[in-house]
């Protein structure tokens, strides 16, 4: 008692229950794993728990002491069938097919399994049962050796042991696990031919199977044969067949269906109904979801929150928001709990439908209910506010999202900046930009998207210019910015705008053209006609180790081609495959027509351009000037005539077109002439030299 009363308890408030545990046994070479003499009883803590048993070690001490034995023997020989195992099963005096079958649930390399398999039928007076064939066929399956595992079926009869229906059922449902549609309509067959009638369950799984693994059609089969048999139909047979017709789209077939289960007094509860709502939906098969609903509401089936969920999401998703709503209204009046996608679908839906102020008190009835909007909710809002010219109110649920401590988006921002700058409020237009800039957010790289959504608008060079000089001098600028507007302007034709924004750009010591500036810069260089300094930024982005865009290659190759530089432009061609991982299909045919233009036969130029034709890539600059160099290259200038004559006999090349590349073929020829002769007087003129230097050298000697 003295005891006792000088022990402190715990207080009731503090947690003392996990003190009350089993007694651990300790080995006598293991220490506890809690030190009671450091023990605080105020401030008690669970001792960690014992180390879990590996599942093989638990499964191990399950074993019988024969069965242990026998899997250590294989053990000790790494499991590999030889004497040593052998000598170990002669010690015993036999193997009788359950424990044989104990020792197979364990084992995992088939090899070995066949081998213990056919030792032990091999045993004087030994038959095999059933659990040890279920035993094999389980530990075949195992190692994915399931056409083995169906061998046993032939193995059992020969062994006069025919396959029963479990033997059966354990093959059907290992497929069926795998999602093997067709090795489990192989087993049926099997199945019939053996002569087992499967019972009402394993038909079921059966077409089951094969319904979840796409084969309805094997399914309906089978099905055929169940009412072959007599035999009566469950709801599960039913819904089984229901569910697969609605996965495949025929929803009359299982209208029928349902009517026939009527006439068997069978009924689908609200999970079956449920599942084929969401089968339909997910096949976007939304008006026999709508038939389906009838046929529920017709049985007096009452649909749960899901069903409900899952068919008004679809309905806003197709945009009939008078369905959608009515069934939310519905909701409502059983008391049922509305998800937060329910709210978030209706208020996107009604936005679409530009009935902005429905959505707004439908956000305001989700948060009473308890719900948190997210962020495209407020994002779906906002953008809807600001096209029906409330851009007021959208800046005001700017800020109640903020308040919300929702992080504001590029999505969120842009409806607002839009708004700004169309009506021309640049000042409230700078005050959301600072504000977003207070917020810590990427204000730069959100305005780099508002130019790239500007310039993908169509409309605008000016007014996107004019929003770019007041950023800038109100400091915000970026190499980005300067890089969209560039690319932005050159996409709307304002070339020289473009170049005078790269001019600025090199002028200014805060911002460095970079990679992509010279890459969009160069096709504007190009278009405008100036390809000399396109050649030399190509160069400067050479020297800086940057590899060009697939875009600039193409503007440079066809810029080069008009000028009648043929050998720089393929040049350029074989550069850009050097280096780009998928370059133009374009520019790889052009190095096709140059390995045929070696044959100096004009059939086999044909034949690729042809191909080209075929798989829809027009013949451009780049490939009719591989067609002019590749033939001054062999000097066969009448088989590029002919080439030409071939494409205009296919109304490919027009007439225009057909003059200017003779026309250029004989030009890049007599420049090819003209290079040739200056390499032969180059190389004269280095022999000359040669020769008078021996002439004095053998002078000196003599």
């Amino acid at each position: 008692m003295t005891t006792l009363s000088r022990l402190q308890l715990p207080s009731p408030t503090k947690p003392y229950f996990h003190l009350r545990q089993a007694p651990t046994r300790y080995l006598p070479n293991q220490s506890p794993s809690v030190d009671f003499r450091r023990w605080d009883p105020s401030n008690p803590s669970p001792p960690p728990p014992p180390p879990t048993p590996s599942s093989a070690s638990a499964a191990a001490r399950r074993l019988s002491p024969i069965a242990r034995y026998i899997c250590d023997s294989l053990r000790r020989s790494h499991h590999r069938w030889g004497p040593e195992v052998l000598s170990d099963l002669d010690k015993l005096r036999r193997v009788p097919p359950d424990l044989l079958a104990e020792v197979l649930k364990t084992l995992t390399d088939p090899t070995v399994a066949s081998k213990l398999f056919n030792w032990a039928g091999k045993q004087k007076g030994f038959k095999h049962s059933f659990a040890s064939y279920n035993a094999f066929m389980y530990c075949l399956n195992r190692s994915n050796r399931f056409k083995s595992a169906e061998g046993v079926l032939d193995l059992m009869s020969a062994q006069g042991k025919p396959p029963s229906e479990k033997q059966f059922e354990i093959l059907i449902r290992m497929h069926a696990d795998a999602g093997r549609g067709l090795r489990l309509y192989y087993v049926y067959q099997k199945m019939k031919e053996f002569g087992v009638k499967p019972r009402v369950f394993l038909y079921n799984r059966v077409m089951d199977a094969l319904v979840k693994t796409g084969h309805l059609d094997l399914a309906l089969s089978v099905y055929g044969d169940f009412k072959g048999e007599n035999l009566v139909e469950d709801n599960v047979t039913f819904m089984v067949i229901v569910k697969g017709l609605c996965r495949a789209g025929r929803v009359d077939e299982a209208v029928g269906v349902l009517g026939s289960m009527r006439g068997r007094g069978c009924r689908p509860d609200v999970f079956a109904y449920t599942a084929m709502v969401r089968v339909l939906v997910s096949k976007g098969n939304l008006d026999g979801c709508l038939r389906v609903w009838e046929e529920m509401r017709r049985d007096g089936v009452q649909p749960d929150v899901m069903a409900y969920t899952t068919l008004v999401l679809a309905l806003c998703k197709e945009n009939r928001i008078d369905l959608a709503f009515g069934l939310f209204e519905e909701m409502k009046r059983r008391e049922l709990l509305v998800d937060r996608a329910v709210y978030g679908a209706l208020v996107e839906a009604l936005v679409v439908n530009g009935d902005v102020g429905k959505g707004c008190k439908l956000l305001k009835e989700m948060m009473g209910s308890g719900y948190r909007a997210d962020l495209g909710i407020y994002n779906c809002l906002i953008k809807g506010l600001c096209e029906g010219d409330w851009v007021d109110k959208a800046r005001m649920l700017f800020e109640i999202t903020v308040q919300e401590e929702l992080v504001p988006k590029f999505d969120t921002v842009k409806p607002l900046c839009v708004s700004y700058v169309e009506k021309e409020r640049m000042d409230e237009f700078l005050a959301l930009v600072n504000r977003v800039r207070e917020l810590g957010l990427p204000v730069l790289d959100y305005l780099c998207e508002f130019f790239s959504f500007l310039f993908g608008k169509g409309e605008g060079d000016s007014k996107a210019l004019e929003v770019f000089e007041l950023l800038k001098d109100k400091g915000y600028c970026s190499v980005s910015m300067y890089n969209v507007m560039i690319e932005g302007l050159h996409k709307v034709g304002e070339v020289k705008r473009a170049l005078l924004l790269f001019k600025e750009m090199r002028e200014a010591s805060d911002f460095e053209p970079d990679s992509s500036t010279y890459s969009y810069v160069i096709p504007c260089m190009v278009d405008d006609g100036d390809i000399q300094e396109a050649c030399s930024c190509h160069n400067k982005m050479i020297e800086m180790s940057w590899i060009p865009s697939i875009a600039t290659y193409r503007s440079l190759v066809t810029g080069l081609c008009k000028l009648g530089q043929i050998r720089q432009a393929l040049m350029l061609v074989q550069d850009c495959l050097g280096n780009v991982i998928d370059g133009p299909m374009e520019f790889k045919y052009s190095l096709t027509v140059l390995h045929a233009c070696q044959s100096r036969k004009a059939e086999k130029v044909i034949e690729v351009l042809n191909e080209m034709v075929q798989q829809g890539y027009p013949l451009d600059d780049v490939v009719y000037c591989a067609v002019i160099h590749g033939f001054c290259k062999c000097d066969n200038l009448d088989g590029a005539k002919e080439v030409f004559l071939a494409m205009r006999r296919q109304n490919i090349l027009t007439e225009t077109n057909l003059i200017l590349y003779e026309d250029l073929l004989v030009e890049h020829s007599n420049m090819l002439s003209v290079e040739l002769a200056r390499a032969g007087l180059k190389l004269f003129s280095r022999r000359s030299k040669t020769r008078s230097k021996l002439t004095r050298v053998l002078g000196i000697l003599s």
